[in-house]
This record gives structure tokens, sequence and C-alpha cells, in this order.
């Protein structure tokens, strides 16, 4: 059987590519079989399943690809090319064909190339002119040589690239003037109304919260209704993967944002080699920051397939998740790309489930979202806690906004997109620190869908409080950054999302602040005035107030307990149903953690407060408990 290496050259080395491997030693031959069985079946190059399965080591492929193009071979790391032939605005262009140009030589510039083939020496030709000639080198080598010459570049590009082309549209001006303007006149307002009429404006007031939490109730119960109708809860069967030809599967790009966690690469790698989909076609980008030595090593250690593709992120600020995936999304080659955290567990299948969402959703759906849940829900009572928040979150509410074309919040990891239409709205803002929850109100002001997918990425529950406390301020924090980005032009916020839209954004992304802001003032009054049965309230809760204040405290957050509940049933985590009790002493961790998030957007906005992960007794891989119980 002849392999199938595009060599493109006008007379490739007549001995297949596979052949000279093993004869030149670099390749078992029974490796070459197997690999040319997968080439049937992938429908990809010898090379890239080779480099795939880890079979040949990098240099031993490059450099006997060389020999079998009949071209010469360059190693980057000992022979560097020359940092100003370097075009700032081509680098995307050298990413996607694998080229860049070395040395120049009397008048004739030497272009290197990992995949010397007709496509990739046409573009060459085209872009950098006639006089050229052809050399081999390591795709690696190319990555590293761009990242480490225009790394400064590639740095601001991550930062700025969304600010300078839509500033409106980032956080990196936290408040803008007339919002200021805006909060300073209401103060000024409810000041003079407290002196000029206080007990009518404390009624006000009053009736303002109870309206507005009522609505706020009344919102999530439609949404759980329209998310629990199973005519709009799209699923993509096993038969339909099945019929999916793994020929015709694009390159898939994973972003891998990581910092500081060397003990968890190990499970992860493993993780994404579990994948249904064909190795050679995935695109891995372990995304570390350069002053993380420790994993780093912990990555090289391992020594990964050629799949996996390690991005050191220069020392900038803001230092956050987003900046690092801005920064690693140039180098990405895929079609599509998704995120994954260090602990996630994607489901197998999830890939290509997300290819038939795609073929099956409208073309102007941009974003496919999968679910996310924890594998390790069962450890404490704040991890089931966490499990009931997901499962009502990802099972109802995210397909109900779906299905009424309400921004959707994207979560911070295993959202789908397409690599063209994220390039094109600058990608994630590196000054929210909810970046995914911006991205998917932003694209959606733009005229894209985005959909939900019945997959599930299972994650590590925080199992510790201050931890936990430390996340969901950020969130929670990222959630009042990307009300105020949007709502600088609410005219315009109006007219791009509709009537539907415009309101759901207001109660689901400003109301879910909000009534964690509140609560704990509404709980203390209701427990003063229980304990000591003073009428010391009834002045500015005349029966209207008092009554629908008495319908949010009482069907409100009895229905609100009622859908966590609803949420573990679908799910069938029976086991987490009498929990849904608990969910106001949960509530109240929230507000906790909204009164940090409020001091931190004032004070230090752009802080990323870091999660620790790893830290649970449960084994990711088989959802037992380690043998060592670090939580």
């Amino acid at each position: 059987m002849a392999d199938h290496q595009d060599t493109g050259t006008d007379r490739p080395g007549e001995v297949p590519l596979g052949t000279l491997l093993v004869d030149s030693g670099v390749l078992e031959q029974d490796k070459l079989d197997q690999a040319l069985t997968l080439q049937q079946q992938w429908g990809t190059r010898l090379g890239d399943i080779l480099l795939a399965k880890g079979w040949v080591r990098a240099i031993d492929f490059y450099q006997t690809l060389a020999r079998h193009n009949n071209l010469p071979f360059v190693n980057l790391l000992k022979e560097p090319l020359e940092a100003e032939l370097l075009t700032e605005d081509d680098i995307d262009l050298y990413t996607e064909y694998l080229v860049v140009p070395w040395r120049r030589h009397n008048g004739r510039l030497t272009v290197l190339m990992a995949d010397p083939g007709k496509r990739a020496m046409d573009f060459a030709r085209q872009h950098f002119g006639k006089d050229v000639d052809f050399a081999v080198t390591s795709k690696f080598d190319i990555m590293w040589e761009l990242q480490h010459n225009e790394d400064a570049y590639l740095s601001h590009q991550a930062v700025y690239a969304l600010s300078e082309h839509d500033f409106e549209m980032s956080a990196r001006q936290v408040f803008t003037g007339p919002q200021l303007l805006v909060i300073y006149l209401l103060l000024m307002l409810l000041l003079l109304s407290l002196t000029m009429f206080p007990i009518a404006t404390l009624v006000t007031v009053n009736m303002l919260i109870a309206v507005f939490l009522l609505f706020n109730f009344g919102m999530r119960a439609i949404l759980t209704w329209v998310g629990g109708d199973r005519h709009i809860d799209v699923k993509v069967t096993d038969n339909t993967v099945k019929t999916l030809d793994d020929k015709e599967l694009p390159t898939y790009t994973i972003l891998v944002p990581m910092y500081k966690e060397p003990e968890v690469i190990q499970y992860l790698a493993a993780s994404l080699r579990q994948l249904d989909y064909p190795l050679s076609k995935l695109d891995i980008k372990l995304i570390l920051e350069e002053d993380d030595e420790e994993t780093i090593e912990a990555a090289k250690k391992l020594g990964l397939e050629g799949i996996f593709e390690i991005i050191r992120v220069p020392d900038s600020l803001p230092k956050t998740k987003p900046k690092a995936c801005n920064y690693a999304l140039h180098f990405a080659r895929g079609e599509y790309v998704t995120i994954y955290d260090a602990e996630d567990r994607p489901e197998p299948d999830q890939l290509k489930k997300v290819i038939a969402a795609f073929r099956a959703a409208p073309d102007n759906t941009v974003c496919i979202q999968a679910r996310l849940n924890y594998f390790n829900a069962n450890e404490n009572w704040l991890t089931r806690m966490f499990t009931l928040e997901y499962s009502l979150w990802f099972d109802f509410y995210l397909p109900a906004l779906e299905a009424l074309k309400i921004p959707i919040p994207l979560g911070g990891t295993s959202n789908h997109f397409k690599m063209e239409v994220l390039r094109e709205v600058d990608a994630w803002d590196p000054f929210n620190v909810t970046e995914d929850a911006d991205l998917g109100v932003r694209i959606t002001q733009l005229g894209y869908r985005v959909g939900v997918v019945n997959s599930t990425t299972f994650e590590e529950a925080n199992s510790r409080y201050g931890n936990w406390i430390r996340q969901r301020s950020r969130w929670i924090k990222g959630y009042m950054q990307t009300y105020l980005v949007h709502m600088r032009s609410p005219i315009e916020l109006y007219r791009s999302l509709g009537h539907i839209g415009f309101w759901g954004f207001q109660f689901f992304i400003g109301g879910a602040v909000l009534s964690t802001l509140l609560a704990p003032i509404l709980y203390f009054m209701y427990i003063f005035w229980l304990a000591t049965d003073t009428h010391a309230y009834d002045i500015v809760f005349p029966p209207l107030v008092l009554y629908i204040s008495l319908i949010n405290l009482l069907v409100g957050n009895g229905y609100l307990i009622y859908l966590s509940m609803l949420g573990a049933f679908k799910r069938h985590l029976y086991y987490l149903i009498p929990f849904g009790l608990t969910m106001p002493l949960y509530w109240l961790m929230m507000s906790v953690a909204a009164y940090k998030a409020l001091w931190q957007l004032i004070h230090n906005p752009f802080y990323w407060e870091k999660t620790l992960h790893g830290i649970t007794s449960y084994n990711p891989d088989n959802n037992e408990h380690k043998a060592e119980d670090r939580a």
C-alpha cells in the first residue's frame, strides 16, 4: 500500500515516505502499517498521523521529509531565522501555511516550510515572489520562532486588539463618563428625595425592589418552563454521530489555558487523548505563562505527542485567561476552536456532536455551548450545591435563552466557535474577567446565534470555601463588567436584541448581580422582624408592597428551591434533591462574593482571582477517591 503523504514537489522522491522512515530506522514497520490503516480511516497525511501518535520524533520525521522531497533541512534551534524578514501582519498566514522566511542570500530568499506541498509552495511564490528557494523545518520550530521574535507584537494584539478596534465593546474603561454622570445624578436624586420626602421615598424604593424581584423570579420561571420543553431541547443522537465520516471532519483547535497547575496536566492529556476524533486532526494548544516554569517543565517531562503544542505567553498585564487565549489564537490552525480548562473531562464524542450541531444549525450560528457538570458532585456540601446550580443553569436556562433569542452568557469552558468569526470579532476581551459571558452577549448583538448541544464536560467542583469565594467573586465582577459595557448604548442594545432579548439581558445579567447584592439586606430585615415582632417596618411596607414582598419571600424563594431540585431530577442525581432545601445558605455565600466583586470592580477591576484546581479528593478518571485526600 502506497502512502499518501502529499509532498507536492514537482519531482518528489520515488521511495514512499513511510518506507524511507522505516529504512532510516526511525519508524517500526508495524507502526507504519497501523498508520497507513488509520490514513484510510481518517483521510489525513501519513506524517500528521505519525506525529499525532508520537510514533516518530519530530526532528527525525522532518529530516526524512526533507530527503523525500530533495530539499535541505534546517534546524531553527541551531540556525535561527532573520527576524527582520518577518512581517507582523503576516503571522497568521505563516501559521496557516506553516511557512516562514528564513535567510536572504544573493538576492534569493530561502523559505522554510513544514508541509512542503503544492499549496504551501504556491503561497510562498505568490507572497514572497518567484526568487525563492525552499527548505524543510519542523512546524514546532516555526511556532517557537514566531513566538520568540514577535512576542511583543502578539502580546500587544492579545491585550489591545478589541479596545483599539471597538473601544465601546471593551471593559478596558470600567465606567464611561455618561455612566458616572447617571450614577451621580441618581444618587443625588435619592439623597434629595430622602431629605424632602423620606417616607414616600422609602416606600417607592421598597416598591421598586419588590417589583424587580418579582419580575426576576418570573423570568426564571419562564426560562424553566421553556427550557423544560423537550421540543426545544434539540439533541444530537448517537446515530447521527456514527454517520459522520472521519475523512470529512475538519481540523479542530483546543485551547487549554493553565497557570500553576503542574499536578493536573497528566490527567488533562489523558482525557484529551480519549476524544473520539481523529488525533491527526486535533490541534491542542497548552497555553502557559512564560514565568510558570513548573508547569512548563511538567508538560515537557510527559513527552507529549505532536498534537500538543506549548504556547508560552509573555508576561504582561492584565494577566488573564482571555489574554492568554487571544495570544494562542494566532497559532491555531483549526476550522473550529474550543476551550477546555485543565481539569475538564469532556465526553469523548463532544467534538463530533458539535460538528453535527453546527451542520444542523442556521448559518449564523457561530458558537455551540456544551453543558457543564461535576465529577466530584458528592464530595461535600459545597460541591453538591455547585452541581445543583449548574444542572439548572445548563439543562434549563441556557436552552431557553437560545430558544427565546436572549444573549447567552457562555460558560468559561466547552464553548465551541467557528474560528473565522471568532477572529472577526477580535475574540475575547482581556479586560473582562468573565470573558465568555461578555463574548456571548457581544456576538448576539452582532446578529450571530449561540446554540447548546447535549454533551457534557465534567470538571472539578470547587470544594473549598475560600477558593469558591475567589472564583465566584471573579464571575460576578465579570457580570458587572459585561453589564456596564453593553449598557453604554442602551438604545443600540435594544435595537440589536429586540424586546425579549433586551429585557432578558436586563434581568438575567443585571438582575443576577442586583439580586445577590440585595439578598442579605432583605434577609436581615426579615429575620429582625421575625425575632422582634417590630412594627417599625409598617410605615414603609404598605399593604401592596407587603403582599408583593411576601410573594417574593415565600413563593419566589420557594420556587427557586424547587427549580434547583428539578435540575438534579432531570440529571437523575436524586441524592442531591434534599440539599436543594439549603439553597438560601448558598445564595448568602453568593452575596458575600458579590460584595467582594463590587469592591474589586472599583479598586482592582482587572485582577484575575486565581482558582486552585486539582484539590479534590476524587480521581477525575474513575470518579473515586484518590489515595491521598488533599481536600
